[in-house]
């Protein structure tokens, strides 16, 4: 996943760390090869989800949790992460 767009944005924006949970239960009529196609399943599922409820797809359960965590419990690439996208905003301002 590419999360470019955070990249030396306007600087009135902050970021934060945080973990999140999602649960999702639904019921979707799909091709069964891609069913058993461990690479791509997680991909076809919620390239479904994000298209929304149609014929084929019938959601029943959705939860949600995102909690900000303190940046010492980010790894190491994170923590790297967030210091450049503070660079970055330190440069445009």
């Amino acid at each position: 996943m590419q999360y470019d767009s955070l990249d030396c944005q306007s600087p009135n924006y902050e970021v934060g760390v945080y973990e999140c949970e999602v649960h999702l239960k639904f019921r979707l009529i799909e091709e069964k090869g891609v069913m058993s196609d461990r690479d791509q399943l997680l991909d076809t599922l919620l390239d479904a989800f994000n298209n929304g409820s149609d014929e084929y797809l019938e959601p029943f359960e959705i939860l949600v949790d995102a909690q900000e965590i303190p940046e010492g419990n980010a790894s190491a690439l994170m923590r790297r992460r967030l210091i450049r996208l503070r660079n970055c905003r330190d440069r445009v301002t």
